[in-house]
């Protein structure tokens, strides 16, 4: 790493050349037209500016390379320098010193402006603390209007005009000759601007000319790791980078892809066909309506297809590891991604596949999306393998006990790693239990506490009561399906409605635990109104079910519907909740942990 400090104006023409141009992973500039101004006045003062970060490429960029704003005719210059920090300061710079035509810009109601920026020579010329006030801007055509644009209040449309009100246009600080020429026009107007020209000159024009610019140079061996932990930590005004836009940029800078293809790789074409495919195929992975970044995300996908990379790696070189932290998927080569990704593309169709087996066929009823990177990673591997039986079987338990022992909900990296390895190993009777399934525990209690979609166990919970096979108590005429449930509303609704308890005791923290609720329809909820025992009735007759035959249809959401028809909350909830414990035990292949007794 080095710091130096070069002039303004060099570092301007380095970036009209190309030497100096962006990676392809900063967002686009727009500065609006107040904070040009404001930092105009700044060089104008030769006050700090703050430090620009650049990363050297030793003529071989790493990431794919673009101009900054204003200018693109450097597009085909192999770059020497990658601006990291300060994109926004140097282009409003650029433009607004460096080139002849108006900034684009736009103002505080981020409406688009194109502008010329000047400087009032007399207010410059004063105190220092009025130097914003003499940096004005005006519209493309130079005249300054009021009044709905019936008034003129500065007109400077022509370089006479300009001189007779004493604005000195910026976009020619940096051009000698423009310069010279304008100075010879505003004195030749008045003896007295000679003196006023030389305050001005020694008092803004040289302070332009001679500013420096602190710039940090990072050396071209700095790894894609460091550069994007760089980038986050100087960029905290702009939105976090991600791994997905550093990689976009590494792959699009692939020579060896172009010279094959033609064309750069674009790594965002590709994700967006492959999150369209399952996202239309298994809604769990998102809603397209909602964008791309809705349920299941870049980085799953990248951390799916880093751990079936790395682990095919170890395979063939013991000392190596199975990993998918963010080093990892930025050391993921383009090759290997082309190779791996629709594999992975078609494990994640099948993950959709599995999901709905265990009635979990939207995002939101999602419990862990974590999950799946993991299990994506174990299909691709195993391949069909996973389709056998008693395969599946276990992998089934290892979900159960990812979800209702609540084993993804930190930090997963690790956890992801491990149950890759120990998943297959599992599968070729070579290795023992998974760790997720020797350390989930489901404590007894945890069903008082489990009250909001916010915990996994509670969304696991509710898909198992589907799962295992309950009816709707208006649809009476068969089991939830994964249709059934997008097609009638299908959501989580109180056995004992809050109006019962505002009758009955008021306040009772049981009444939203995941024991008083279960899967039902909007047309069901609609009916639940009142007591259990007399919205049952409402219900029987409504679903067209003779009331013996409806009691069945309530036992099939492990509820005793004599303790409804007698409004006994007492007996309902501690018959349901024995129940509960049994299908969270044969989910998860285990027995529940009681507080209260080591062993029961």
């Amino acid at each position: 790493m080095a710091l130096d400090s070069p002039k303004l104006q060099k570092v301007l023409e380095e970036i009209k050349i190309g030497v100096i141009q962006l990676p392809d992973f900063q967002r686009e500039w727009k500065w609006d037209d107040q904070r040009i101004r404001e930092l105009i006045a700044t060089v104008t003062l030769d006050y700090p500016l703050g430090v620009v970060m650049t990363l050297e490429t030793g003529g071989s960029s790493p990431f794919r390379a673009r101009p900054l704003t204003g200018a693109e005719d450097a597009g085909s210059v192999t770059p020497g320098l990658l601006l990291l920090d300060g994109q926004q300061r140097l282009t409003s710079l650029f433009q607004s010193l460096h080139l002849a035509r108006p900034v684009r810009t736009v103002d505080d109601r981020n409406k688009e402006l194109r502008r010329w920026y000047y400087v009032d020579i007399v207010k410059a010329v004063g105190s220092p603390a009025d130097r914003d006030d003499a940096i004005v801007s005006v519209p493309e055509d130079r005249v300054l209007r009021s009044d709905f644009a019936r008034r003129v209040d500065l007109d400077l449309s022509s370089t006479e005009m300009e001189c007779r009100a004493a604005y000195f246009p910026l976009s020619q600080v940096f051009d000698g000759d423009k310069m010279t020429a304008w100075q010879r026009e505003f004195v030749k107007m008045d003896d007295g601007n000679w003196d006023l020209w030389a305050q001005f000159q020694q008092q803004v024009l040289n302070n332009i000319r001679s500013f420096q610019i602190p710039m940090i140079r990072l050396g071209a061996s700095t790894t894609k790791d460091a550069v994007c932990s760089v980038f986050e930590r100087v960029n905290t005004g702009g939105v976090p980078l991600n791994v997905f836009e550093l990689l976009t940029a590494t792959y699009a800078g692939d020579q060896d892809y172009e010279r094959e293809q033609g064309t750069h790789y674009r790594l965002p074409d590709v994700w967006h066909d492959i999150k369209k495919r399952l996202a239309t195929s298994y809604p769990v992975f998102g809603r397209l309506e909602y964008g791309l970044t809705d349920g299941l995300s870049s980085s799953d996908f990248l951390q799916a297809v880093t751990l079936v990379v790395t682990w095919e790696r170890k395979q063939n070189r013991r000392a190596a590891g199975v990993a998918c932290k963010r080093r990892d998927l930025l050391a993921l080569p383009l090759n290997d991604f082309r190779r791996v990704a629709p594999q992975v593309a078609d494990a994640f169709e099948w993950v959709g596949e599995f999901l709905n087996r265990q009635c979990i066929v939207r995002s939101a009823d999602l419990p862990y999306r974590t999950q799946l990177v993991p299990l994506a990673a174990v299909r691709t591997i195993l391949g069909e393998r996973t389709d056998e039986p008693e395969l599946q079987e276990r992998i089934v338990r290892w979900y159960w006990c990812g979800v209702l022992g609540e084993m993804y909900g930190g930090s997963t990296e690790s956890r992801f790693t491990r149950d890759v390895e120990q998943i297959i190993a599992w599968a070729q009777d070579s290795g023992g239990t998974p760790d997720t399934i020797t350390e989930a525990a489901f404590l007894s209690d945890r069903l008082d506490s489990l009250t909001t979609r916010n915990s996994a166990a509670y969304k696991g919970i509710y898909a198992l009561l589907i799962k295992q096979g309950a009816v709707d108590w208006h649809h009476s005429e068969a089991p939830f399906t994964p249709g059934t449930l997008v097609q009638n509303s299908v959501d989580i609704h109180q056995v004992f409605p809050k109006s019962w308890f505002a009758r009955h005791g008021g306040q009772d923290r049981r009444g939203n635990s995941i024991v008083n609720k279960t899967p039902l329809s909007y047309r069901t909820s609609r009916s639940m109104t009142g007591s259990p025992s007399a919205y049952l009735k409402v219900l029987a007759q409504e679903s067209g079910t003779r009331p013996e035959w409806f009691d069945d249809v309530i036992a099939t959401h492990l509820i005793d519907p004599a303790t409804l028809r007698h409004d006994d909350f007492e007996g309902f909830y501690a018959d349901r909740s024995k129940r509960l414990l049994e299908l969270v035990n044969e989910a998860m292949g285990k027995r529940t942990v009681f507080r209260d007794q080591s062993d029961r």
